[in-house]
């Protein structure tokens, strides 16, 4: 199969786990964000190009499958800029490396606070909502809970590469 295809298909499994498993496993509605795992992954193994379309499509599947829970447009929006600033990790020699060490989830730390950040500036626009108090009660616990789930790829790759 060719790896476009591949990747399509794991994106759409990203995006319907992310829809329909992942609210379960909220904690005081703080959520892991699938999507952005899979487009900082898709970024290390493969390029800022393909992480930027990746985000962007799935961010836009995103925004419409939430149907009025946000803008149409803000997730495609942040999760484009995420495989963009996850895409200047690539290194074709160091994929292995990146994938199954640390750097895998302190990446995702960074970008996932980068995301956060300018999805609730955005979101909070015009609301009674402080984007300060919002960043901290929910982008900071977001993206600890984003990176603590990071780390299960991580293990992954590192048993898969020394193997």
């Amino acid at each position: 199969m060719p790896r476009t295809v591949i990747l399509v298909a794991l994106s759409l499994v990203f995006l319907l786990v992310q829809t329909t498993i992942i609210p379960h496993l909220a904690i005081v509605s703080i959520v892991p964000d699938l999507v952005l795992i899979w487009i900082v992954y898709v970024a290390i193994a493969y390029g800022q190009v393909q992480a930027m379309t990746t985000g962007f499509l799935l961010g836009l599947l995103l925004d419409v499958l939430s149907s009025g829970e946000s803008m149409l447009g803000l997730s495609a929006l942040t999760k484009t800029l995420a495989g963009f600033l996850a895409g200047y990790s690539y290194n074709e020699n160091k994929i292995a490396q990146y994938l199954s060490g640390p750097q895998f989830p302190l990446l995702l730390i960074a970008v996932s606070l980068v995301h956060n950040l300018l999805y609730f500036l955005i979101f909070l626009q015009g609301s009674d909502l402080r984007w300060d108090e919002t960043i901290l009660q929910f982008g900071i616990p977001a993206t600890v809970y984003t990176a603590a789930a990071a780390v299960i790829p991580m293990f992954a790759f590192a048993r898969h590469y020394r193997t």
